[in-house]
């Protein structure tokens, strides 16, 4: 008789771990999918920063070169230029400064570097399965 007990705990506890083998499948479809719609989000979200910042760079050097053009000094040559190419060179380091920044996110898979990644989920799961097996042996 205690040898069919033990052999039906073994079979609950395969049950059981086959159950959160399903869910944590699930849960991990859920994550990936979040993941990945997060950094579509990102994605668009730099987007936009980046055009933002573009409108107001070819606002900047319409009205610097209206003001250059105003103090009868050519907005094309001299130090017009070199302040107009400056502004650029700023916005394109700009722009490149933060497309590093989405791609370390992207990579590190967080919506911003600035929250850890501290999931101690799996371990959580594992210790309780693990406790529940042998809960189940020791029945």
């Amino acid at each position: 008789m205690a040898q069919i007990a033990t052999i039906a705990s073994l079979a609950l506890a395969g049950v059981a771990m086959q159950n959160q083998a399903k869910t944590r499948k699930v849960e991990t479809r859920a994550r990936e999918a979040q993941q990945a719609a997060q950094q579509q989000y990102s994605a668009s979200q730099q987007a936009a920063q980046q055009r933002a910042r573009q409108d107001v760079l070819a606002r900047s050097i319409a009205a610097s070169r209206a003001r250059f053009a105003a103090g009868g000094v050519s907005p094309d040559e001299g130090s017009a230029a070199a302040l107009i190419a400056g502004m650029r060179a700023d916005a394109a380091q700009t722009d490149a400064e933060s497309a590093d920044l989405l791609r370390m996110r992207l990579a590190a898979g967080r919506p911003s570097l600035l929250n850890a990644n501290g999931d101690f989920q799996g371990f959580v799961r594992a210790t309780q399965s693990f406790g529940s097996i042998t809960r189940n042996l020791l029945d």
